[in-house]
């Protein structure tokens, strides 16, 4: 695995929800913020401690400084939050992220679940005409950051991931879409952490040992079903799930379904 870059750490904002007994660390997704796992920490709160920290540029994190590789800079960043075994999610990009802790402390994971892992270099490995597709679904976007418009591309980035499900863009709250506007450019900046895999983090699957739960969302866009599959067939205890009417934002729009799984998991790893 390579070495993260070196730069002066950064401090999160941490919150934490429940009172259960078993301890777990959640990574949200982009443009988003910790406070995004409430609704399934509310249906787990007898079961869970959930420990959830804004990502830099998100929430009341402060901004990332630009050094590094974002996707390290993360991983360093919310290591230090595992200082017991514990069960981890990540969502999205928060999911690569939750792979990659994973990968490199095996021994601190109880359980892992992947909710829609945006790890597209799975993609380019088992189905690289489906990531041509993603990529001409995303040009709008991208073509809109590339112009400079943040605000655009925040817009159009939340309707590509929302599949339809939840409020239109001119109906969020006026601080929803600013804190979705400033957390915006670092998504571009994720690209070479999530296409590439610099950080090998395929070559490291078959030593997380621990039992893993990936989920997504029936309307979600295809390549994430191959990314799932993807990652079930290399991870050595790894079982993927569907869950109905569900989209990408699948543990924010559907936090009850989310979490059966989870408890089912938590029951199997007690």
């Amino acid at each position: 695995m390579k070495d993260l870059e070196p730069a002066v750490p950064q401090p999160l904002f941490v919150r934490s929800f429940g009172q259960g007994p078993r301890p777990v660390l959640a990574i949200h997704c982009t443009i988003a913020h910790s406070g995004a796992w409430r609704g399934l920490a509310r249906e787990l709160d007898q079961q869970v401690t959930m420990t959830t920290p804004d990502m830099l540029s998100h929430g009341r994190s402060p901004d990332w400084d630009g050094q590094g590789d974002y996707q390290d800079r993360m991983v360093a960043a919310t290591a230090p939050l595992i200082t017991e075994k514990l069960d981890l999610i990540g969502h999205s990009f928060g999911a690569t992220v939750a792979l990659r802790l994973a990968a490199d402390q095996p021994h601190m994971i109880r359980s892992l679940t992947l909710i829609e892992p945006v790890l597209f270099a799975v993609a380019a490995q088992d189905d690289p005409a489906l990531l041509d597709a993603h990529e001409e679904d995303a040009k709008p976007f991208t073509e809109a950051l590339a112009a400079g418009d943040q605000e655009l591309g925040a817009r159009l980035f939340n309707r590509m991931w929302s599949n339809g499900i939840g409020p239109r863009w001119p109906d969020l709250p006026e601080p929803t879409r600013a804190a979705m506007v400033r957390g915006i450019p670092v998504v571009p900046q994720c690209r070479h952490a999530i296409y590439d895999d610099p950080a090998g983090v395929l070559g490291q699957l078959d030593g997380i040992t621990a039992p893993v739960q990936l989920l997504r969302g029936s309307l979600t866009h295809p390549i994430i079903g191959v990314v799932n599959e993807g990652l079930r067939r290399r991870l050595p205890d790894a079982r993927s799930d569907v869950v109905e009417g569900a989209g990408h934002m699948l543990p924010i729009s559907h936090p009850m379904e989310t979490a059966r799984y989870l408890s089912a998991l938590l029951e199997r790893t007690a």
